[in-house]
């Protein structure tokens, strides 16, 4: 028999007695130890006890009755066995945050992705296979100043440009920081437009300038809502202008999260928006439509096409 399944063995049968076992009762259980010399299987009992322990397994040697007359050996369950990890949305975006301090690809950032599997309901999950970050959203003081602003809810300023372009000052109270498909959010409420937004930090002009105390979300908020499930997609300002040919428009504005049909133009084709955050990740969405789709606006989800198709040429 190989060691390590001598060693599993053992672990299997200490772990599932209900009372303690002594040497010789292993040892009439487990073939290994059935050696004709008990000295040698009593050193290799030995040996074993130590790898096992050098490995964190808590074997124990304790009284087998309440009168100590003699003494066996178990493993316990409950301090073999780790308990169930869960974390809150909070402690979650934490750990997201400090993966952002170290570069891409390391083992932290490995660990955060198996983190996420368990995240069910938050906007972490089903991202294991993804990385933590692209592009200028990976800029970790940016990622940190919006984390801290959200923790002490902060009212904060900074500048911002739409996909479209357009370039403004935007004021807000921080409620959190939220990652979703490849890019980081601050969720706030906007006080110039009066209601809750989420801000991409890879379309941040500047930096955050404090603005004094903010204010607490309302009751039953939750920021996951102003994030849609579309990988290209989030809540926001952000619409993307697409023209449908009749042959299908029909189940491609179904299948786009968060169309809106705008009208039906004379040549027959249909005018719709969709929200989006990352043209690189709607682009291909429309490619596969092939001649039925034509993207409007903005300019950078046409670019993205363009240069997609241009390099299928080449």
């Amino acid at each position: 028999m190989e060691p390590l399944e001598r060693l599993l063995n053992l672990v299997g049968l200490l772990l599932e007695t209900r009372t303690p076992l002594t040497f010789e009762q292993i040892r009439e259980t487990l073939e290994p130890y059935r050696q004709e010399k008990v000295d040698s299987a009593k050193r290799m009992f030995e040996r074993d006890k130590d790898i096992l322990r050098e490995y964190g397994v808590p074997l124990q040697l304790v009284d087998t009755d309440a009168w100590g007359t003699e003494q066996g050996y178990v493993i316990p369950k409950d301090a073999y066995y780790l308990p169930e990890i869960a974390f809150t949305p909070e402690e979650l975006a934490a750990l997201f945050v400090a993966a952002q301090g170290v570069r891409n690809d390391t083992p932290a950032e490995e660990a955060v992705r198996k983190l996420m599997v368990g995240a069910e309901g938050s906007t972490l999950a089903g991202l294991a296979g993804g990385p933590l970050a692209s592009g200028s959203d990976a800029r970790g003081s940016l990622v940190m100043a919006v984390a801290a602003a959200a923790q002490d809810r902060r009212r904060v300023r900074f500048g911002y440009r739409t996909s479209k372009g357009t370039a403004s000052d935007r004021d807000v109270d921080a409620f959190t920081a939220l990652f979703r498909a490849g890019h980081w959010y601050l969720v706030g409420f906007d006080h110039e437009r009066e209601e809750a937004r989420s801000f991409r930090l890879s379309r941040f002009t500047s930096d955050l300038t404090d603005a004094g105390a903010g204010s607490e979300p309302p009751d039953g908020f939750r920021a996951a809502d102003l994030i849609a499930a579309g990988p290209w997609t989030a809540a926001g300002e952000d619409r993307a202008t697409i023209v449908l040919s009749p042959d299908v428009a029909w189940w491609a504005t179904g299948s786009l999260i968060g169309a809106e049909h705008v009208r039906t133009r004379d040549d027959g084709w249909d005018e719709i928006t969709v929200p989006v955050a990352d043209e690189r990740e709607l682009a291909p969405i429309l490619l596969q439509l092939g001649p039925d789709a034509i993207a409007m606006d903005p300019p950078s989800l046409r670019d993205q096409i363009v240069a997609r198709l241009e390099a299928l040429l080449a």
